[in-house]
């Protein structure tokens, strides 16, 4: 049995291995998606299950999820394709197999040790095009996969450590941007040689068997720490539902439901009552779906250790056929809005038993925008451009405090490009960068603001593209707290202010230069009643802006 300083050590060695591969990419990537936002992740994966073993702390824990699903798919397809051999990589973006969306390319690596598969090493990063009918493919109007993204099955990109020319021509063919593809590949390819080096050389220091014991002894550990707390909750049923605008196709709402059973130190979340697969791109897979859960239970329970010992004490229901469910060639491009949902109704059911350790819903939507089209400018005429970014909001109030102003979604650790950058890189121009006054749901805890975001375009003529929620139902609060605002999208034409016709997405914005499109993001919502909050910290509030003397008085 391993000391405890011995598995103090090893479990940090490890995460350094995950945190530097996560580091290597950020420098390298040629796409501010993942240098700058830091879309991306790494880890190390069970040689038996694909079970997640160790995470980087600055990835995105929903490829965590995630990503045990496509290292398993990896590893079925070797199998199928004769095996793996040391110094192959395997390549692909399926989201049916590996969850999130097809911008989201999953590379795994298999280390071997004595001739014998010791573990997988995997890195999923966010490539900025990948074809499909939308540049950025954040397609709001999809109605089948092939629609959003090319698809790229598990495929040898790396054979025996040598770089597959063939497979590399069909990815360049089929980008917009075929420099940044490169880039993004190779910063993957070298972040996951580099996990290789360090793990082999921590396995000789340490030896295999030690290393492997600490492992098991990590998950073992979040399993019996997350049934400790499940067992610390009142047993019961605890339902919650919210909607979705619309899935872009069709605009009606969708239900995502779920009834939360705590019995012992066990969990349950069941998905039962919620809407079916519907026509547009608001659809995500049963990996996706399950990656959501682990996300949520990680806020609600932050010491548990990140790895997959988190669900083994939790059963998930997600019959077949559902919006959280589905198959191919459903679309499911824009999961993030849709596991943000699960994670909100998740966090409200969760408050029903145990208000001090949930959230109240933040702003519940990254307002996915493209902006593309083509340089007009001497040295680059007819150069394709395309600016894709996410857009942050207000976080949710709970038991300690006031909710975050401007972060990013709970689905990550992403940060949000800073406007620096994107100008540098594009040919547009913020006119507003600030927060949203009025924004945040009221509360004995308020929530966090949302912001404002207005973006002129400096070339002759572009389009724009919009995928984000939260346009018809508010972020909520909990025990009593009230909901936030809600998120709003304009764009300018002929100097008019337009809204889209399903309030949160739409395609093909056709812009000319000086025209400019404008986000007003949701805060989050209250926590506690609004009469408990301190009159000190509403005074504040309204010095520093935050509420407007309207919403002071109808606080009051």
């Amino acid at each position: 049995m391993l000391d405890p300083v011995t598995l103090a050590v090893l479990k940090g060695r490890l995460e350094q291995i995950a945190d530097e591969m996560d580091a290597t990419l950020y420098r390298s990537a040629f796409n501010p998606i993942i240098a700058e936002a830091h879309d991306a992740c790494h880890g190390m994966y069970d040689a038996a299950t694909g079970a997640t073993l160790i995470q980087g702390k600055s990835g995105l824990p929903v490829f965590v999820g995630a990503m045990a699903f496509a290292v398993k798919a990896a590893a079925k397809a070797a199998a199928e394709r004769g095996g793996m051999v040391d110094g192959d990589v395997w390549l692909f973006n399926d989201p049916y197999e590996g969850g999130t969306h097809a911008n989201d390319f999953k590379l795994v690596k298999p280390v071997f040790r004595g001739g014998s598969l010791f573990c997988f090493l995997a890195s999923a990063a966010h490539w900025h095009d990948v074809g499909g009918a939308v540049p950025g493919n954040y397609n709001p109007a999809a109605t089948e996969c092939w629609q959003e993204a090319v698809q790229i099955p598990p495929v040898r990109i790396v054979r025996a450590g040598v770089l597959d020319q063939d497979v590399l021509a069909i990815l360049k063919a089929n980008t917009r941007l075929p420099d940044s593809l490169w880039g993004d590949l190779n910063g993957q390819l070298a972040a996951l040689e580099l996990g290789a080096r360090r793990l082999d050389g921590l396995l000789d220091e340490y030896g295999d068997a030690t290393v492997l014991e600490s492992l098991d002894t990590l998950r073992e550990r979040a399993r019996r720490l997350m049934r400790d707390h499940i067992a610390a909750l009142p047993d019961g049923e605890y339902a919650f539902e919210d909607m979705l605008d619309n899935d872009g196709v069709r605009d009606t709402p969708l239900r995502i439901a779920l009834k939360l059973t705590i019995a012992g130190d066990r969990l349950a979340l069941d998905f039962t009552g919620t809407s079916p697969a519907c026509a547009g791109p608001v659809n995500i897979s049963r990996a996706t779906a399950i990656a959501a859960c682990y996300v949520a239970l990680k806020h609600l329970f932050p010491d548990v250790p990140a790895n997959a010992g988190v669900l083994d004490a939790v059963d998930v229901v997600l019959p077949d056929g559902l919006v959280i469910s589905a198959d191919r060639p459903r679309p499911v491009g824009g999961y993030t809005e849709t596991i943000l949902r699960m994670i909100d109704v998740i966090f409200c059911a969760m408050a029903k038993a145990a208000p001090e350790r949930a959230m109240a819903q933040a702003y519940g939507t990254i307002n996915a925008l493209s902006i593309a089209g083509y340089r007009s400018d001497a040295a680059r005429k007819g150069q394709r451009w395309v600016m894709f970014s996410f857009f942050g909001g207000g976080h949710g109030g709970h038991s300690d405090g006031d909710g975050l102003s401007h972060g990013n979604a709970p689905i990550s650790t992403a940060t949000i490009p800073p406007l620096e950058i994107l100008e540098a890189a594009y040919p547009v121009r913020f006119t507003q960068w600030a927060l949203r006054p009025d924004s945040a749901g009221d509360g004995a805890h308020r929530g966090g603001l949302g912001a404002i975001y207005e973006i002129e375009l400096l070339e002759d003529s572009a389009e724009a593209f919009i995928f984000g929620e939260r346009g018809r139902s508010a972020p909520k609060g909990i025990a009593g707290g009230g909901q936030a605002a809600l998120n709003v999208f304009r764009y300018q034409q002929d100097g008019q202010w337009q809204a889209p016709p399903m309030s949160s997405k739409m395609l093909g914005i056709r812009l000319v230069r000086g025209d400019r499109v404008r986000l007003e993001t949701p805060g989050g919502g209250g926590y506690g009643e609004p009469a408990r909050r301190d009159p000190a910290a509403r005074e504040h509030d309204r010095k520093m802006g935050y509420v407007s003397e309207i919403q002071k008085e109808q606080s009051a």
